[in-house]
């Protein structure tokens, strides 16, 4: 036979087997990392205003995807749950659950009658990994509770073991149970099921969970196993705890005060055309004190500059993840996932004290932790237990009003970019206007991984899935979506529609507002007089909502 041909049937086998590889790497399932802040504002990286050093987050949004109407629960423990289960969180056991007995209760950790995210991948092949903060299983107080906070006495549980990570799911763990930690020695961390009783000197938490993410990245780029993996960072959470060096960039960003920073914000917010062509988005400030006349400038100053450090380092560590995940062929076709839990918080340690079950009075060591405002203490070190308060948190909400724990977007919006330069076939940089939830994360990992969603797992029956995918807004920017969400904490309510309608529900009054989030972004101007109509249809409709999610049967 002519060797022409033969070197021509080589060349085309060659050239057939390549192709086929290429298809086959093309619908390959993905990697999926979740990454999760904690109380950070909507407006506080770059991408979404921020004077934040933030270039990696930025860099997988001018890559990716940016959303502007994407919810969470308004708490750190509910949003958790709701993410990892893709279920409302009074289904997935944490929040203010009515059982069948018609007693209020409040479970605090999730049922089994809902499956992990991990527990569902798990069962597909995927390798599974939880790294950070987990928060959604209570630790039962002690008589020695303050000597245990500061690591004096050692328990080898902190939640019954059930109730692990491990045992949800995860096969590599490690990170805190708690959800208040000192940053430079955590209280609560495990790894697998094993409390790690010291750490070394040099430890900082952000640093830590990095390490320990980019090792498991490389442990399973050595298989042929795709992998899931949820980061979910302390930061920017109080207590105020950073690095020196990363407070030095900021020390003096933040002495301009809490209006100056806020409208620069919403000037870089405009400038880049986050809420399309609005000309009018930035709500009032709520205070109607002034920089001027603060008398503790220089310490509040300090302590936005540790927040802006916290979140600055976070940025930084992401990026040492997302180059390993570069390094190791494997960026391409990693879904990323990147939001917070809530909005910024306005809680004020400064007038909590070390009597607080989450707050304790002194160091491993012994030193004195400090509460109030004192000069001698600022905000940064371990023995400072610091918050930005109220007025930091407006700020850092910016355009929003209110923060955590509230049903106005301060509380409930935050950012969410998506990048996975495989999957996503929307333009680079792309601002997504679609309404989205955390508990559409749990659908959008089966879907894209090709997993089942189970009706049973382990003996216990599966409450059906509450989330939507959000693959097809990866593909198409659209999807019908949900009709409509719904949201209760601490007796805060709200229901907003798909056609951008929203009443809300404050807990310190009696009446329902109703906002047109269509035109007025930021809930400047209560329309329930005028839609008296509209008010009744949408309470009805939330009323029935929580008879449907909220009076759930007591799990057996």
């Amino acid at each position: 036979m002519n060797k022409n041909i033969l070197k021509l049937g080589y060349l085309g086998a060659l050239a057939t087997l390549a192709s086929s590889l290429s298809a086959q790497q093309e619908t390959s399932r993905p990697n999926i990392l979740v990454i999760l802040a904690d109380d950070m504002g909507f407006s506080d990286l770059g991408c979404y205003g921020s004077e934040i050093h933030t270039p990696n987050l930025d860099k997988l949004a001018q890559n990716g995807m940016r959303f502007t109407h994407f919810y969470n629960t308004s708490r750190s423990c509910p949003t958790r749950a709701s993410l990892l289960t893709g279920l409302y969180q009074h289904q997935a056991g944490i929040g203010r659950m009515t059982f069948d007995d018609h007693q209020p209760g409040y479970r605090g950790t999730m049922t089994h009658n809902g499956v992990t995210i991990a527990e569902a991948l798990k069962e597909n092949g995927y390798q599974t990994a939880w790294v950070g903060k987990w928060h959604i299983a209570e630790t039962p107080l002690r008589p020695d509770q303050r000597q245990w906070l500061a690591h004096q006495v050692q328990h080898d549980e902190f939640t019954p073991k059930e109730n692990y990570p491990i045992n949800r799911g995860f096969q590599d763990c490690y990170g805190t149970i708690y959800g208040v930690v000192d940053y430079f020695d955590p209280f609560s961390l495990i790894s697998g099921d094993k409390p790690v009783e010291t750490v070394p000197k040099d430890y900082y938490s952000t640093i830590a969970l990095a390490d320990t993410a980019i090792a498991y990245v490389n442990k399973y780029a050595e298989t042929e196993n795709p992998f899931f993996m949820y980061l979910a960072f302390h930061c920017p959470h109080w207590p105020l705890h950073a690095l020196p060096e990363d407070i030095e960039k900021y020390k003096d960003t933040y002495k301009v005060g809490w209006q100056a920073i806020r409208e620069a914000r919403y000037k870089r917010m405009k400038e880049m055309k986050l809420f399309g062509d609005a000309d009018d988005f930035l709500s009032p400030r709520q205070f109607t004190d002034t920089w001027d006349e603060n008398p503790t400038k220089e310490w509040d100053a300090r302590a936005m500059a540790v927040h802006a450090a916290m979140i600055d380092r976070m940025d930084q560590e992401i990026g040492r993840v997302i180059e390993t995940l570069r390094k190791n062929g494997q960026l391409d076709n990693t879904l990323i996932l990147f939001m917070s839990d809530n909005g910024c918080s306005n809680e004020d340690c400064q007038n909590y004290s070390e009597g607080e079950n989450d707050r304790p009075a002194e160091t491993r060591d012994g030193r004195k932790i400090v509460y109030p405002r004192q000069k001698e203490v600022m905000p940064g070190p371990e023995t400072s237990y610091a918050s930005v308060g109220a007025r930091w948190a407006n700020t850092a909400n910016t355009p929003f009003r209110f923060w955590k724990a509230k049903s106005y977007e301060g509380g409930i919006c935050t950012p969410m970019i998506a990048s996975w330069p495989k999957g996503i076939k929307q333009p680079k940089g792309s601002v997504n206007t679609q309404m989205g939830h955390v508990m559409d994360i749990m659908a959008t990992c089966l879907d894209i991984s090709g997993t089942q969603y189970p009706t049973e797992y382990n003996g216990h029956k599966i409450i059906p899935l509450a989330g939507q995918s959000l693959d097809p807004i990866f593909k198409t920017g659209t999807r019908k979506g949900h009709d409509e969400l719904c949201f209760e904490h601490f007796n805060e309510k709200a229901l907003i529609d798909a056609s951008g309608w929203k009443i809300v529900w404050p807990n310190n009054t009696k009446s329902w507002e109703l906002y047109n989030l269509n035109d007025d972004r930021s809930e400047m101007h209560n329309l329930a007089d005028q839609y008296p109509d509209k008010v009744k249809d949408m309470v009805a409709r939330y009323e029935e909502w929580e008879k449907d999610y909220m009076v759930v049967p007591r799990p057996k």
